[in-house]
């Protein structure tokens, strides 16, 4: 699972830019506090050591200066776990992560959030009656925010070479209208254009690219937050996955 942030990182002018601090070690550090990575761990009185659950193991993590326009500003990489049937995959903690890892190296102005999502990990076949789509039961989460926060949002999906997202962009625009939820509320869809895509910051054979088979989706989020995005990401996949898609996707979420 990877995550690329898109706009302006202002870094704190108090900040040594040679800190041992760096992005990865924040992440790790951050990871590790909330209880969300994969680590051994050794017991106490010398006992064998034991695998602590997590949710993902850590890859690589950058925040910096870009070195040019198109490129993120940040990102990050984790080896995802395999969730378990009643959980979606932890996009919303994810993000969570790498926001918070990037506010101890500056203030961040997000215009666009890509993600590779490992949809090849889910298995909906397994998952129960009342959890299709887990991330319905924290929807309720975003209930509570003013009208003014509601933003309007482009998304863009694409499942590179293999062409299943246009296969079933109609089905998925319906699935995700049909949801008893607010958060995020479908507008018009329609074919992605290559110009339309945001450049994945990585070669086309860790996925399965280059983007060539696409769709794009507005809409409106109920806020412009990591968490709200992370929480799209999570159904997005899901709701795919139950249209039978079983190849990563690369999803693009942008402000606006």
């Amino acid at each position: 699972m990877s995550a690329a942030f898109h706009g302006e990182l202002v870094p704190h002018p108090w900040r040594d830019p040679e800190s041992e601090h760096d992005a990865y070690q924040l992440f790790h550090q951050r990871s590790v506090a909330m209880g969300w990575l994969d680590e051994q761990s050794s017991a106490a009185g010398g006992e064998r050591a034991s695998k602590a659950p997590g949710l993902w193991a850590m890859n690589n993590a950058f925040c910096g200066t870009r070195h040019a326009a198109a490129e993120p500003f940040a990102r990050f990489q984790v080896e995802c776990s395999t969730p378990a049937n009643d959980r979606p995959l932890p996009v919303q903690p994810f993000l969570r992560c790498a926001e918070d890892t990037t506010a101890r190296i500056g203030t961040a102005h997000l215009s666009a959030v890509q993600l590779l999502l490992p949809l090849q990990g889910l298995a909906p076949a397994s998952r129960p009656r009342n959890a299709l789509v887990p991330s319905m039961e924290t929807c309720d989460w975003f209930g509570e925010r003013a009208p003014q926060a509601r933003t309007p949002v482009k998304i863009t999906i694409d499942s590179g070479r293999n062409p299943s997202i246009p296969a079933i962009a109609q089905q998925l625009v319906s699935c995700l209208g049909h949801l008893e939820q607010d958060a995020f509320i479908p507008g018009k869809s329609g074919r992605a254009d290559e110009d339309e895509t945001l450049p994945p910051p990585f070669a086309d054979g860790f996925w399965n690219g280059p983007p060539l088979h696409g769709m794009t989706l507005r809409g409106e989020l109920a806020e412009w937050s990591c968490d709200a995005v992370g929480w799209l990401a999570a159904t997005i996949a899901d709701s795919a996955s139950h249209l039978g898609v079983r190849t990563p996707l690369l999803l693009s979420v942008v402000r606006g």
